[in-house]
């Protein structure tokens, strides 16, 4: 799997948490809870839906790699890669 079809779920995730962001205006290396003003609980959804949808386990130990956009996509990429 390439970062591209990474960040294509990853979107789509974020789509259905937050459905009015404008990417565009997001600052893809800041922090995701903030760009895309979501609370913990969104995050915790947003980490389980890509989870199941890239069938990998994310645990909550790696949370503090994935607070960024970029970070994120990163991040599911080497997972799904490894």
């Amino acid at each position: 799997m390439n970062d591209k079809d990474v960040e294509a779920i990853l979107r789509r995730e974020l789509f259905k948490i937050a459905p009015d962001i404008d990417m565009a205006d997001v600052e893809l290396s800041a922090d995701i809870r903030e760009e895309f003003d979501i609370d913990s609980m969104d995050f915790l959804n947003l980490v389980v839906a890509l989870s199941k949808a890239l069938n990998m386990n994310i645990p909550e130990a790696d949370y503090s790699k994935i607070s960024t956009y970029n970070a994120l996509v990163a991040y599911l990429g080497n997972q799904a890669n490894a």
